[in-house]
């Protein structure tokens, strides 16, 4: 039986990269033989880290971890666009709630029939449904600690 080589991204802002990202990294490498973590260089205004400094943390974390496969870089334009780049055979999309499914639904829709891509989603552990990389943002923003936040 020949194994296809399958290479997956998975794109972000990761504005911080939070444990719920990095569950669906853990989970998501157990099914590709390859994970390029993809981080987004987004118009958005209110950034809490570069893209550059977030390529910089997650290679930190990837590095800790010792996940073999996983690789880290920033990109630019649209992730279709960037996924042909890198010969990537699926999109790896993390969902935390009911609000994720319906949007990630029609945007898998899309890329497959815009590029042809197959959209793979992993569920984030019930520990890390409730938080996001947004709300991480709006507590620094108001002062707030992330102990409890974060774990």
């Amino acid at each position: 039986m020949n194994k296809k080589n399958v290479r997956a991204i998975f794109p972000g802002s990761f504005d911080p990269i939070t444990n719920g990202h990095l569950d669906v990294i853990e989970r998501g490498i157990k099914l590709f033989d390859e994970l390029v973590i993809a981080v987004g260089r987004s118009p958005v205004k209110n950034q809490l880290f570069t893209p550059e400094e977030r390529v910089e943390m997650i290679a930190e974390l990837i590095e800790q971890r010792k996940m073999p496969g996983v690789s880290v870089e920033s990109f630019e334009g649209l992730t279709v666009e960037y996924a042909a780049g890198k010969k990537a055979d699926v999109i790896l999309r993390g969902l935390r709630s009911l609000t994720d499914v319906q949007y990630e639904f029609q945007l898998a829709m899309t890329n497959r029939a815009v590029a042809g891509i197959e959209t793979v989603f992993i569920m984030t552990s019930e520990q890390y449904g409730f938080t996001s990389s947004t709300l991480i943002r709006e507590v620094a923003s108001l002062g707030g600690g992330f102990a409890r936040l974060h774990h």
